[in-house]
């Protein structure tokens, strides 16, 4: 089968390579579309931490944002899958740990990432093996499209949950990508007074097109009570910045990373008597992300500028612009497209 394979550092192309096999307890999937995101393109360019401290290596495979269907099963596999689209939790624990056991597989130390960690094949390429118990069913009313943004939206969904607010309160989302406004999307569906906030460019004028209650600058935000802060930014400084903003007993979500470190001071958050949750991974939130998707109360499809095909991968891991594309931040690989270029 085809597959994209990233051999180092900028290097990375579209190879044959064995078609995968169902072992007991998995199916093999024909892969449909892909989402790609930062981490991609991080594995691409050689910074994305886990290929500093081993939990990554060359060569590997990426795609962990995908929808595809069962056309394979393994031993002990209901044959009823075969046929079903399907996508996947993307985090795949040991099963035997007490992190496991409690539920808390996302966080396993011996975990695979679809990939991303641990060497596990990811979906960029023409099939992927996934274990049944990862599995989560497609509704028929969801497209492929909108089937291949559930991850990213399972981790908004978490990011959104935890900065806890209600309907009526507000809620300010830094950075205006993929994430930052899924969580938007989950929290004005909710009832919630939604503002966001990024730098001056072409991401933050497409989020004031989406018709939330504000879109700023940090130097045009406003003076107002933000219940909630999700921090969805790759940029260092805004952690300490949501600790600033956010109303004392109020609740931060941290689920954007910068390249370099962050500093906070914890003498803000324990004077303010702040919440600091941390997220990773969308486990715990895609059922909540098919099930908004599903019924209509969010509707991510304008997020995606553009469909290329699998061999134009390295220029859109390289951030090179696609041509005709539209004002959204996701692109995504139909498998069934030839490319453009």
């Amino acid at each position: 089968m085809r597959a994209y394979v990233i051999s180092g550092p900028g290097a990375g192309r579209v190879e044959e390579v064995p078609d995968p096999v169902a072992d007991a307890g998995q199916v093999v999937v024909e892969v449909s579309t892909v989402g790609i995101c930062g981490t991609d393109m991080e594995l691409f360019d050689g910074s994305m931490a886990y290929l500093h401290d081993g939990n990554a290596e060359y060569p590997l495979r990426i795609g962990h944002e995908w929808t595809g269907r069962v056309v394979e099963v393994g031993a002990g596999v209901d044959g009823a899958w075969v046929g079903r689209r399907v996508t996947a939790d993307s985090m795949l624990g040991c099963g035997r740990c007490v992190r496991c056991l409690a539920g808390r597989h996302h966080v396993c130390s011996a975990r695979y990432e679809i990939g991303v960690r641990g060497g596990w094949a990811g979906a960029l390429a023409e099939r992927l093996v996934v274990p049944v118990s990862a599995l989560y069913s497609i509704p028929d009313g969801i497209d492929d499209v909108t089937a291949a943004l559930i991850e990213p939206a399972g981790n908004a969904w978490r990011a959104f949950a935890a900065a806890s607010v209600s309907a009526g309160e507000r809620l300010l989302v830094l950075g205006p990508g993929t994430i930052g406004l899924l969580c938007a999307y989950f929290a004005r569906a909710r009832g919630v007074e939604v503002h966001l906030l990024g730098r001056k460019g072409r991401s933050l004028e497409f989020a004031a097109e989406l018709g939330f209650d504000g879109v700023w600058t940090a130097d045009t935000l406003p003076n107002l009570a933000w219940h909630g802060v999700v921090d969805a930014s790759s940029a260092p400084h805004f952690p300490s910045l949501a600790l600033d903003l956010v109303e004392p007993g109020g609740r931060v979500a941290l689920v954007g990373l910068s390249g370099t470190p962050s500093t906070i001071d914890t003498r803000t958050a324990a004077l303010k008597d702040v919440t600091l949750v941390g997220i990773l991974g969308a486990s715990a939130g895609l059922a909540s992300a098919i099930a908004a998707f599903a019924d209509g109360s969010v509707e991510p499809r304008p997020l995606v500028s553009a469909l290329v095909a699998i061999d134009d991968a390295t220029r859109i891991l390289r951030g090179e612009p696609v041509p005709d594309a539209g004002p959204g931040p996701k692109t995504l690989i139909d498998l069934s497209m030839r490319s453009r270029v």
